[in-house]
């Protein structure tokens, strides 16, 4: 079983890859029992995460829209594509050129190496 810590942000990545997932395959999914399925979904709404549930035999989780935009996470290919928007809007999509800017310098400080420069080979 996976450290707590590490298994949160596994759930949080599958929670943000579809729109609903049943229980017993997050479950499965990430090798626990529905019962720390549960637990981790109660730590990650602590954090702010506003999963929804719901209850019954095709109950399950999903990850709904907030207050206030939390945390994500995205893999390699979700942050190569979002680089080359950002960077398309900075370079002149009426209106949220600064935004962009902001958005992609931001997005270029936390991103891996061997990313920044898939994202510049692609420019």
């Amino acid at each position: 079983m996976p450290k707590t810590s590490a298994r949160l942000l596994s759930l949080l990545s599958l929670l943000q890859a579809r729109r609903d997932w049943p229980g017993s395959l997050l479950a499965e999914r990430l090798r626990v029992s529905p019962r720390t399925v549960r637990r981790d979904v109660d730590r990650l709404r602590e954090l702010g995460y506003p999963i929804e549930s719901a209850k019954g035999p095709d109950g399950g989780y999903r990850l709904g829209a907030g207050s206030a935009l939390p945390p994500l996470l995205f893999d390699d290919e979700q942050a190569v594509a979002l680089t080359v928007a950002l960077q398309t809007a900075a370079g002149g999509v009426t209106g949220i050129e600064e935004a962009a800017a902001r958005a992609l310098a931001t997005v270029r400080q936390v991103m891996p190496a061997r990313l920044r420069h898939r994202v510049d080979a692609l420019r």
